[in-house]
């Protein structure tokens, strides 16, 4: 992850970037709060690690402009004040965690961890792609190498499965609960036709097939 750390304490900025990037990270410091709020505002960094006390422009009032400013980037703010209040004024100004100096880096990088998974359980997926299949989930489209694939909504809803479970065995029963909200077997042969459909539109003149009967487990998209 690329993280953005804005202290003024050179030393401590300094071990604190040393941990984090011995962690896997890479780290950009800013030295104050001016400077942080211009690098956060080029954008690319997925954390921003921010001391409440800072030169020429103050940590909560940085936060703050990049919140009015529509940017969403997680925030983790350190401070020495570690009062109640404090601590809600900061997250009132959009900061999503706050750590207490003294800190142990441990928990520092733990916290920053959480902040990332947050944001990516949060983000919403609006294209999938597997190979050179590529399905639009607000338009509604779906193509291969270009060429539009013009499915009925019960196929879409087939393929959207197998495409966020690529490269896995996929299951009749796990079919028919996902995709046709059946908790029991009908005893019809509904997938064997949707398959069947399914697999000519996306694989029909293409030299390599993609949806794959799995022999004894049901059914796998590989790429």
């Amino acid at each position: 992850m690329r993280l953005l750390i804005v202290e003024d304490d050179h030393e401590a900025s300094g071990a604190m970037a040393a941990a984090l990037a011995e962690a896997g990270h890479q780290c950009q410091v800013a030295a104050d709060g001016e400077a942080g709020l211009a690098s956060a505002r080029a954008g690319g960094f997925d954390v921003l690690i921010v001391d409440r006390m800072l030169p020429r422009l103050d940590g909560v009032s940085m936060v703050e402009t990049l919140r009015r400013e529509g940017d969403q980037t997680p925030v983790l703010f350190l401070s020495a004040l570690g009062s109640i209040e404090h601590r809600v004024e900061g997250l009132r100004a959009g900061g999503d965690d706050y750590l207490i100096k003294p800190y142990a880096f441990a928990e520092l990088i733990a916290r920053v961890d959480a902040l990332a998974r947050r944001r990516d359980t949060g983000s919403v997926q609006t294209i999938l792609r597997v190979g050179d299949l590529e399905m639009d989930l607000i338009g509604r489209t779906v193509r291969r190498r270009g060429h539009e694939i013009d499915l009925q909504p019960r196929e879409f809803q087939l393929l959207e499965y197998l495409m966020r479970h690529a490269g896995q065995a996929v299951t009749r029963s796990m079919l028919l609960e996902k995709v046709w909200d059946y908790h029991f077997d009908p005893q019809t042969n509904v997938i064997d036709v949707h398959i069947s459909r399914l697999r000519s539109k996306i694989d029909k003149g293409f030299d390599r097939p993609m949806l794959q009967t799995v022999r004894g487990a049901g059914y796998r998209l590989d790429a």
